[in-house]
């Protein structure tokens, strides 16, 4: 009797943790989106005889090539070659595919030559006049577009903040967008040492019309000669792209279960040809110019799921021991706990981070009863749930959850 209890024990413990392999790996692969911005007509920013287009293809197509090795991934290219992609195209080619995350790559400009530094972009409407500006410069290309009046009825290129009058899809994943985009930024900063302007938001049309959580890049500004330099450089290149894809895989690791990238840069792998216009000055200067740095990099502007800001729990829930609980969505709106604002779900708990309030739905110790959880969170709407956990209050990841 004893053995058999014994046997039963660990055959459970054992079909948990086959079960959670099963999870991080069946199904579809995880997809990520890589987008290229502008392209062919759509120059993008043009500063010191550095091109945009072929910048930001060149780091795109190695930020694939590093994260299309890793096990249980597929990428997918708005644009692979030097075309000209419609906004709202580049966000259908993501939605049709189903991805998991969609990355839009671009180069920043100012009027000032002495702005440097990266900044990472999730969905958003703010007030913030130089953020506006940004996404202003990176709209103005639907006026590049036939019948852009009537595609984006509503929408004002000149004027951003007109994105207001238009429901945000966007909302619903600004808790994970933020999550990518920090990580991108803590990339930038601890492995290149390059100055972070932080992760902002704004009211960016490609963002706007993925169903995913999404992310604008802007690497660097062309309008800085240094910072140029770097960014048309193959090493630069190179660099840049494995900040983006670990960024990446880190975020796959903790949403999604599997491993980070641990292989180095293979420059032989990695190395794209520019078209002809990004050729530059820069041939001239060594592979890597020197990057201004900053002394302290600021610290970013969005408060994420990872900062040490205490976390206040709405709801009652479970403070000892192992919970799950099925993330459904995170907005700035701040809800009332009721099933007609959930679709008809009940049991629905919230915390609020920084500005932010995340919703979940139910509460079990059971590992498989979550899963069907997760399930019932999607068919009733809630695309892109998933499971969350807690140790005596404390969020900690899936894979801790299940040791």
């Amino acid at each position: 009797m004893y053995i058999h209890k014994k046997f039963k024990y660990s055959f459970a413990i054992l079909a948990c943790i086959v079960s959670f392999a099963a999870f991080g790996q069946s199904g579809d692969k995880f997809k990520v989106v890589l987008d290229a911005g502008h392209g062919s007509k759509d120059f993008g920013a043009v500063k010191n005889s550095f091109v945009e287009k072929n910048i930001a293809l060149a780091v795109a197509l190695k930020v694939g090539r590093l994260v299309d090795k890793q096990p249980n991934v597929d990428v997918v290219y708005t644009r692979s070659t030097d075309v000209f992609i419609e906004l709202v195209e580049r966000a259908n080619i993501a939605n049709r595919a189903n991805a998991d995350l969609f990355v839009s790559i671009h180069c920043n400009s100012n009027p000032n030559s002495e702005a440097f530094g990266t900044e990472t972009y999730v969905m958003g409407l703010t007030k913030v006049k130089s953020n506006l500006e940004v996404a202003k410069n990176e709209n103005q290309v639907i006026t590049l577009e036939a019948d852009y009046k009537v595609k984006y009825a509503g929408y004002d290129p000149k004027s951003p903040e007109s994105l207001i009058g238009i429901t945000l899809i966007q909302e619903e994943h600004l808790d994970q967008s933020i999550a990518v985009a920090s990580k991108i930024q803590d990339n930038f900063t601890q492995q290149l040492n390059r100055k972070s302007r932080g992760v902002k938001q704004a009211p960016f049309m490609v963002l706007h019309k993925t169903s995913m959580p999404s992310v604008l890049i802007e690497m660097g500004f062309l309008s800085n000669k240094t910072e140029g330099n770097y960014l048309n450089s193959e090493e630069g290149q190179n660099e840049i792209a494995k900040a983006i894809a670990d960024a990446i895989m880190s975020y796959k690791k903790e949403y999604y279960g599997g491993t980070s990238i641990e292989n180095k840069i293979d420059k032989d792998a990695l190395k794209v040809e520019m078209p002809r216009e990004a050729v530059s000055t820069a041939k001239k200067d060594s592979a890597k110019a020197p990057v201004t740095k900053a002394p302290e990099p600021k610290k970013p502007e969005v408060k994420t799921a990872e900062t040490k800001a205490e976390t206040k729990n709405e709801t009652k829930t479970d403070s000892k021991g192992v919970v799950f609980k099925v993330q459904i969505s995170a907005s700035g709106t701040k809800l009332d706990l009721v099933p007609s604002n959930f679709k008809g779900l009940n049991t629905i708990s919230m915390i609020s981070e920084g500005n932010l309030y995340k919703y979940m739905y139910g509460e079990t110790s059971d590992y498989e009863k979550a899963k069907e959880l997760v399930q019932e969170a999607k068919s009733k709407g809630f695309t892109t749930s998933y499971l969350i956990a807690f140790k005596n209050g404390k969020k900690i990841s899936i894979q801790e959850a299940l040791k």
